[in-house]
């Protein structure tokens, strides 16, 4: 495994680096002026010329790019147009936010889609199969802009249940120290801070999590429903053991491959994917962060930003190769 996990790791290189063309190529050619967007639409050609050199955009486009890959391989990701602030520190205060409420996410998906389609596969064509698949079809095909605005209006406005924005109530009060509010509000013993932190994550997590627990709903159905036509399946049953262990340990055990795989994707694009999700909720994460550093024309953080969401991306999808191993020990890494 050892040889496999350093093969894996080496190959990250050029991927990552081809990751980083796209990625600077994309920005640069997109339209829009980062001097205009800090000086404003405004401003003298004077002073737009001299911002345009500071920032060294009248440079020619490979040598832009070999001074970013330059201060990348040094763990430089640069520092932003408009705040001045370093890439990395600001995606140190964002980026756990992202992945607090990305694990909040798949964990509402986990815990209701494998579930509903073991249920759905063990009891194929009943009337919980059609209400699962239906309301799966749904999950997948709702937008998360109006989910998003019916869970406000529902549990905010109507029910007052949950606040509609942010990760932390007015007046609650809590130090920062690893930027992840749930470990802090531990850490502390801060127990209003993390009940409270609780109540904003649960309508943004359900938000994120629909389209994932639709989607492990149908690949956790279909995948039981396979691994229950094989004969071993029906070895263990003509040995009479019990319905719910045959289930259990022989058909999800076997079945859980194709749903691991599954979640870790879906774990990867929750990461780079929640823009609408924070946007609506204000919630101060990576994707929010991107969505303004579009419009802002801050190439600097955006770049950082999807370089570190790509580096994620590709982490997640070794982690759960490696996974496999632990599932299936037929499975070898050569």
């Amino acid at each position: 495994m050892f040889r496999y996990l350093l093969k894996r790791l080496i190959l990250l290189i050029p991927l990552l680096l081809a990751v980083s063309v796209i990625v600077f190529l994309f920005l640069h050619f997109i339209p829009g002026d980062p001097a205009i967007a800090i000086l404003g639409e405004h401003a003298s050609a004077e002073s737009l010329a001299r911002v345009r050199e500071q920032l060294g955009l009248n440079d020619p486009i490979h040598v832009q790019y070999f001074r970013f890959l330059g201060n990348l391989l040094k763990g430089d990701l640069g520092r932003s147009f408009i705040t001045r602030n370093q890439v990395a520190d600001e995606l140190l205060t964002r980026f756990p936010a992202t992945i607090e409420l990305s694990l909040a996410a798949m964990l509402f998906a986990v815990a209701i889609g494998v579930p509903a389609g073991i249920v759905s596969a063990v009891k194929q064509y009943s009337v919980f199969d059609h209400v699962c698949m239906i309301g799966a079809l749904i999950g997948v095909s709702m937008p998360i802009f109006w989910f998003g605005l019916m869970l406000i209006w529902v549990g905010s406005l109507i029910l007052g249940i949950f606040p509609p924005s942010g990760r932390l109530s007015v007046g609650i009060t809590l130090d920062p120290i690893t930027n992840f509010m749930f470990i802090d509000a531990l850490l502390q013993q801060n127990w209003a801070a993390f009940k409270d932190a609780i109540t904003h994550m649960v309508m943004p997590a359900i938000a994120l999590g629909t389209i994932p627990m639709a989607i492990i709903a149908r690949m956790t159905r279909s995948s039981v429903l396979e691994v229950m036509r094989q004969d071993y399946i029906r070895t263990a049953r003509a040995k009479g053991l019990a319905h719910k262990v045959v289930i259990m340990k022989h058909a999800l055990k076997n079945g859980l491959i194709p749903v691991v795989t599954v979640v870790g994707l879906q774990f990867g694009y929750l990461l780079g994917g929640a823009v609408l999700t924070e946007t609506i909720f204000s919630w101060p994460g990576v994707g929010r962060m991107a969505y303004q550093s579009v419009m802002e024309r801050d190439f600097p953080l955006l770049q950082g930003t999807i370089m570190t969401v790509s580096t994620s991306f590709v982490l997640i999808n070794l982690l759960v190769d490696l996974v496999y191993g632990f599932l299936d020990p037929k499975i070898r890494y050569d």
